[in-house]
């Protein structure tokens, strides 16, 4: 999507700090973090919200979630807090699917 600031991160012409990136999902930090580790984690397909998940999705949310599991223990949280928001109700502001990871060490 053109306009879609998280795609912009995706392809490079908007800078952010990347904490992982592969083939099919990146993380960077958030640039207003709640928490003394605010990841935020999407995939590089762009997916409006939770309420656009289709069953091909199945295998990119499951390396998601176990990769974000993976970051948080590389990053030394014990523990943590994943986030969606999702819709406008649900208080998403940039719509394109993504997971707030939050830790304090």
């Amino acid at each position: 999507m053109s306009n879609c600031i998280f795609c912009k991160i995706i392809d490079k012409s908007i800078a952010a700090k990347i904490v992982y990136e592969d083939n099919d999902i990146i993380v960077f930090n958030d640039i207003h973090p709640k928490a003394d580790i605010h990841y935020l984690i999407i995939p590089k397909v762009h997916i409006e919200s939770m309420l656009h998940l289709e069953s091909k999705h199945t295998e990119l949310m499951g390396k998601i979630m176990l990769k974000t599991n993976m970051i948080a223990q590389e990053a030394g949280l014990l523990g943590y807090k994943i986030n969606i928001n999702t819709g406008v109700k649900g208080g998403q502001e940039v719509f394109h699917l993504h997971l707030h990871l939050l830790g304090n060490k």
